[in-house]
């Protein structure tokens, strides 16, 4: 037997539960990983407590198992599964599946679909010098943070205001900005401004008259924004005189006012994970783990999530 996180009807974290399910194993063209750690991302606890139509859009139907981010290592290899090895180092995502003991997964040769970008279920392998903490959290949050910034043609010299800046798609986008040479102002409460100033984020507070504050933060003009969280900084952008294709949400959906670009991870480009990846490596840019839980405690994990106030990402070990 083996573990999982497990729902049959849609609610908030009460609805998880922790089970006893049977071990499963891969079949040709396919891996299992045993997993060691599992990233959460809003989309997940959004996905339970909103259910319906959100759901269907993930392709989740109850009952259904928990979570997407996950990463940990390879521990058996099916027929003619090609590209990973027992005792590979692995990372990626999983659709409604990734908070379990185990997972069986395609290899991108014989996967029906063989690229994120056509189907939710992904797997890469995990560099040497990343850890599986950190490697849990990158499948969302890296690569929608380059889609954001890409669909705003971010460059050197711009000042970029970024809604959300603290939250776990945020703090990849800030420091992807810095590296490009861009000025970063950030939205975040104001128990979050030490935290944002230490990645070298200029802060200012969310919240009515936000445009002002940002007008009297950079008289001379923002040039683009993205913005992570709602429409506020998309609504302040606007206000400020940022052209229309220069700014972009991600949870807006797929009809955001004033013609701003819609995006998402599967927009980014093919090298979204790689220059994540080598940035860490070395040592352009830190993710911070905002807390670690233990599967037994996924709901607390997942309350805290809900809670919108976590400086970073929120990781469930295993």
């Amino acid at each position: 037997m083996s573990r999982a996180v497990i729902y049959e009807k849609f609610g908030g974290p009460e609805v998880l539960e922790l089970r006893d399910v049977a071990e499963p194993h891969p079949g040709p063209g396919q891996v299992r990983v045993r997993v060691r750690a599992a990233g959460l991302n809003p989309m997940d606890g959004g996905i339970v407590f909103f259910g319906g139509d959100v759901a269907a859009q993930f392709g989740i139907s109850l009952p259904s198992g928990f979570g997407y981010d996950f990463a940990g290592v390879v521990d058996e290899v099916g027929a003619g599964a090609g590209g990973f090895a027992v005792g590979d180092r692995v990372f990626g995502g999983a659709m409604g599946k990734a908070v379990a003991d185990f997972l069986v997964m395609w290899t991108a040769s014989t996967s029906p679909a063989a690229t994120w970008r056509e189907a939710p279920d992904a797997l890469f392998h995990t560099p040497v010098g990343i850890s599986d903490e950190v490697a849990a959290t990158l499948l969302v949050a890296g690569s929608t943070a380059v889609a954001a910034l890409e669909a705003i043609d971010l460059r050197s010299g711009d000042t970029v205001l970024v809604g959300g800046a603290a939250g776990g798609v945020g703090v990849f986008v800030v420091q992807l900005a810095r590296l490009a040479g861009a000025r970063v102002i950030g939205t975040a409460s104001e128990t979050t401004f030490g935290f944002l100033q230490q990645m070298g984020v200029e802060p200012v507070a969310y919240g009515a008259g936000l445009a002002d504050r940002v007008r009297a933060l950079a008289p001379q003009g923002v040039s683009t924004a993205t913005d992570l969280f709602g429409t506020e900084t998309v609504e302040a952008a606007l206000a400020l005189g940022v052209p229309p294709e220069r700014i972009s949400t991600i949870a807006a959906g797929p009809n955001p006012p004033g013609g701003v670009c819609a995006t998402g991870g599967s927009e980014a480009g093919p090298d979204a994970l790689d220059r994540i990846t080598d940035a860490i490596l070395l040592g352009q840019i830190t993710v911070p783990i905002a807390a670690t839980f233990p599967i037994e405690e996924i709901r607390a994990a997942v309350t805290l999530q809900g809670g919108r106030h976590v400086h970073g990402k929120i990781v469930i070990t295993l």
